[in-house]
């Protein structure tokens, strides 16, 4: 499971997006990106980040280590505008941290052009597969920090969890088809030459193991009747899109 940690101090607000991040500072004065549960999507962006988080390590890409932070009444802020003071009260309780990465930053076009096929192929190849469209050449979602990239921001990825009751047996089966090109979609003759190694990455073990990281207090709106119940229903869903052929890897 998740480490855990507590938030003592927030220095700023870092984004204001699907779930909100602050830089914050935990009980050993270690420094966290913080995604906030009280942002207006609540916590299905949380479940979101947890799994792709681990899905992309498991293929060998870098996303920054991950806690449980706590917050509470005693926690202080450096910013004290009234929407934040709002926010922080409504994310009492279990929230999502990522180390902070020093000196991390945006790659330039020519960085992003210049990243090794594999690599950049396999961020596709994930991205497809969670249905992440939110990886564009306007908003890449990567850092590169110590000469190396990492991936962030996946709160917009497993979009399926926003519509459960009304899922069909064949939604797995639905292609990647996103309104603007993901960002490496130059790469799609690299996405289907490693298709079958990269799926083959991705065992229902692996599955398991990753939707397990998700905090049963994350997991508070699907309609499974508990945690384990929702955490095999993400499981099985992308077991079926794991299915060959890949539904995903065609496409932009």
């Amino acid at each position: 499971m998740l480490p855990r940690g507590r938030v003592v101090k927030i220095e700023r607000v870092a984004g204001a997006g699907s779930s909100w991040a602050l830089c914050a500072l935990d009980a050993r004065g270690d420094r966290w990106v913080v995604k906030l549960r009280g942002a207006a999507q609540g916590t299905p962006p949380l479940v979101a980040e947890v799994i792709v988080a681990e899905l992309a390590e498991a293929l060998g890409l870098r996303v920054p280590s991950r806690a449980l932070l706590t917050i509470d009444a005693s926690v202080t802020s450096d910013d004290r505008h009234e929407e934040l003071i709002d926010l922080i009260g409504r994310s009492v309780g279990d929230n999502l941290g990522f180390r902070f990465l020093p000196a991390a930053r945006r790659p330039s076009d020519a960085e992003l052009a210049a990243i090794e096929p594999r690599e950049a192929a396999t961020v596709r190849w994930l991205d497809g597969l969670v249905d992440n469209r939110d990886r564009t050449a306007a908003n890449p979602n990567l850092l590169v920090a110590a000469d190396a990239l990492w991936l962030i921001d996946h709160g917009a990825a497993l979009p399926f969890h926003y519509r459960w009751p009304a899922l069909r047996e064949d939604a797995p089966r639905r292609p990647f088809s996103p309104t603007v090109p993901h960002v490496f979609a130059a790469h799609a003759e690299t996405v289907a030459a490693l298709d079958g190694a990269l799926a083959a990455r991705l065992s229902r073990a692996v599955l398991d193991a990753a939707v397990a990281q998700v905090p049963d207090g994350f997991l508070l709106d699907p309609p499974f009747g508990g945690a384990d119940r929702a955490r095999a229903a993400y499981a099985a869903y992308l077991w079926k899109r794991l299915v060959a052929p890949r539904p995903f890897v065609d496409g932009a």
